[in-house]
């Protein structure tokens, strides 16, 4: 049986419900409707990890955090880890990474969010000597330095298009890019504001701004033009696996052109949970939602106002548009190149954004569902369209190319392959899932890195935090929103969901 290509698309930072597909009645996403239209989708897929590296890691390696060590930011993934990718070169496959891949620290974290502050990284208790500089193709400063060649195996991937970075601000081959097109980049790329008088500006946040880069050079289009140039080039004897991987809609969001005016603010509505006022809440989510104002800080979680609030949704929304028009024109080629037959296309995130629920904007130790739930849709030609509520997981996504493409799995996976979801209606594969988070920074003042333990059930959530009394409780059927916290009432859920935890951190723990 001829092995099927795959083209696995991926954003970044995308709520679940920030497309059209999942019933948001303002975001304008036609192209991934189709795709969602014609496939497998997921209304109840949710991450690993709640933050870019330890998921994406988790995506590729098919394993959690705590197995594959790059558990935050910052932590490159160890240069030996078998991956999904590496799995299908060996079985025949030819291998490209087209944008944002972050299996590497990008070299610009201050302390303590660097690998100095993480205890017990694997790459610290092995001897395996490793490449000379094996850590720095995602480097910000390497890039800048020069055009940064790639191996031919970079975590299985034979062709490297790279970009590092987010929004405007992106560096890597991108930026080699645009000097060939006749652009310097220090005239187009991250400001703090925009300096030109041509362009629109806002002033109640600087992470929300028209960018200087026409939409034709932005970081979307880049992507979208090299995938399309590695569509060309296939060799049709050999199946190909392609991840376009956009840096989009993380923030800072700037849309670039007509798509910063796509969407009018004022229209954009405020989510339901919004007026949250955190009676009930965890003290840390508390402290976020008091967090207020027009903040220098990058990543910080904080309370947005609500003009705030509405400006960057119409200027993540405008985001959302352009990949969704550049996911058109690659599945156009697809078709015009007579490769769409024989191609899966898989969409997903590799994490979402709290974008007002709760009124807090961002991410970072929260497993609120905003944050911890994303799209996912898997689009086979050979399998019915479906729409499955399974609990699914990001780790599940290596088991299931696999699976789709008859490769065999290897050792210490911790996922499962989700075709007999696909196949059935009534099939599930997890009664519960597990989220792990891994922060540098002492949070909870606990004398050490703040680590979380999430498990969710179709029930509810529970989540511990290590080394301190607080945690949280939802009951998803009485309390859909996640608006009391009822930890440490001693509910038959809370014990359920507790034995849970246990269960599934023990079963993730070998190999």
């Amino acid at each position: 049986m001829k092995q099927p290509n795959i083209l696995f698309i991926m954003t970044d930072q995308q709520r679940a419900d920030h497309v059209g597909f999942a019933g948001n009645p303002v975001v304008r996403t036609p192209n991934l409707d189709a795709i969602a239209a014609s496939g497998t989708q997921f209304d109840n897929a949710y991450v690993a990890n709640s933050i870019c590296t330890p998921n994406r890691c988790s995506i590729v390696t098919g394993r959690m955090p705590s197995g594959h060590g790059a558990a935050s930011n910052g932590i490159s993934l160890d240069w030996n880890a078998n991956t999904f990718v590496r799995r299908l070169r060996d079985a025949g496959y030819s291998t490209g990474l087209v944008g944002k891949a972050h299996f590497q620290d990008w070299g610009d974290l201050p302390p303590p969010f660097d690998t100095e502050h993480i205890p017990d990284v694997p790459l610290r208790t092995r001897r395996t000597v490793l490449p000379e500089g094996w850590h720095l193709y995602e480097s910000r400063k390497t890039h800048r330095e020069g055009f940064v060649s790639f191996p031919d195996d970079y975590y299985g991937f034979g062709h490297v298009d790279m970009v590092v970075g987010h929004s405007d601000t992106c560096r890597g081959h991108y930026e080699h890019w645009l000097r060939d097109k006749g652009f310097d980049p220090a005239d187009l790329l991250g400001t703090m504001k925009s300096d030109s008088p041509s362009l629109d500006t806002y002033d109640g946040w600087w992470q929300v701004r028209q960018p200087r880069l026409p939409a034709e050079l932005y970081p979307s289009r880049y992507i979208a033009d090299r995938s399309i140039e590695f569509l060309k080039r296939h060799d049709r004897e050999t199946p190909f696996f392609l991840q376009v991987s956009f840096p989009d809609p993380h923030h800072p969001f700037t849309p670039p052109g007509e798509y910063w005016s796509m969407y009018d603010p004022a229209k954009m509505p405020l989510p339901s949970t919004y007026d949250d006022d955190h009676e009930h809440s965890m003290w840390l989510a508390r402290a976020y939602a008091r967090r207020t104002g027009n903040l220098d800080a990058v990543v910080q979680p904080f309370g947005p106002d609500e003009d705030q609030l509405r400006h960057a949704l119409a200027a993540q929304y405008g985001m959302i548009s352009l990949i969704d028009d550049c996911v058109g024109d690659i599945h156009r080629a697809l078709k015009d190149l007579d490769l769409a037959d024989d191609t899966i296309i898989v969409f997903t995130s590799d994490h979402g954004d709290m974008f007002g629920d709760h009124h807090i904007m961002l991410k970072g130790t929260m497993h609120y569902e905003g944050c911890v739930k994303v799209p996912l849709i898997i689009a086979d030609p050979s399998i019915e369209a479906s729409r499955r509520d399974a609990l699914v997981s990001s780790v599940d996504i290596a088991q299931t190319m696999l699976a789709l493409a008859g490769v065999d799995e290897y050792e210490g996976m911790h996922g499962t392959s989700l075709v007999p979801v696909m196949n059935d209606a009534n099939a599930s594969v997890h009664d519960v899932l597990l989220i792990e988070d891994d922060y540098p920074a002492d949070i909870l003042r606990t004398g050490h890195p703040t680590r979380m333990r999430t498990v969710v059930s179709e029930a509810g959530r529970l989540t511990r935090y290590l080394g301190a009394d607080v945690g949280e409780c939802y009951d998803f059927e009485a309390d859909p929103e996640e608006r009391r916290n009822r930890f440490g009432e001693g509910t038959a859920l809370e014990q359920t969901l507790a034995r849970k935890l246990v269960d599934e951190m023990a079963r993730v723990s070998w190999p």
